[in-house]
């Protein structure tokens, strides 16, 4: 490997971990949503018609996972959140392969 190619990769991992930087509202998780029945006996949830939907974020923390409620106007800023998070798990793949080709030539 080259001078030109190692500064080449160099420059690309300095734009992979600036992008990263940018990434702010990260959520690692799923969003799903939830149809529910109430307690009352003549409502029309019991008859097919459920109450919804009602958005959740599923997420693990501290090694269990946990389901938060997600109001309506924050549905769409979870959703990138996550999007979010899985970009960031990429430029991170990337930034390794990056740094790897770099050790094997010595220049890391």
């Amino acid at each position: 490997m080259n001078k030109k190619e190692i500064k080449r990769l160099l420059q690309n991992r300095e734009r992979l971990i600036k992008r990263m930087m940018s990434l702010c509202r990260l959520i690692r998780g799923s969003v799903f949503k939830r149809y529910s029945t109430c307690s009352r006996p003549e409502c029309s949830c019991h008859n097919g018609k459920r109450h919804g939907p009602r958005w959740y974020v599923a997420s693990s923390q501290d090694g269990r996972q946990k389901q938060h409620y997600i109001p309506k106007e924050q549905v769409d800023a979870v959703k990138q959140g996550i999007d979010s998070y899985t970009e960031l798990m990429r430029l991170i793949d990337n930034v390794t392969k990056i740094n790897l080709s770099l050790m094997r030539k010595r220049s890391l």
